[in-house]
């Protein structure tokens, strides 16, 4: 993936992820803000994990 496509799926990531979990923007984030921002984070770190190692298998099987 390009540098660029990599910043622009963070970009919408990150936009998803404060739509869902903010509901009041102030100076300080309360616990369940915290907390459901983490979880979301977690969620789109462990997706992204599992499609780059789905991937590197399929290129793996592809090169024997």
């Amino acid at each position: 993936m390009k540098r660029k496509e990599g910043e622009v799926q963070v970009h919408h990531f990150m936009e998803l992820c404060w739509d869902k979990c903010v509901e009041k923007p102030g100076n300080r984030l309360d616990s369940r803000t915290e907390n459901c921002l983490s979880s979301c984070v977690d969620r789109f770190i462990d997706t992204t994990l599992a499609i780059t190692s789905r991937f590197a298998q399929i290129v793996q099987k592809g090169g024997q």
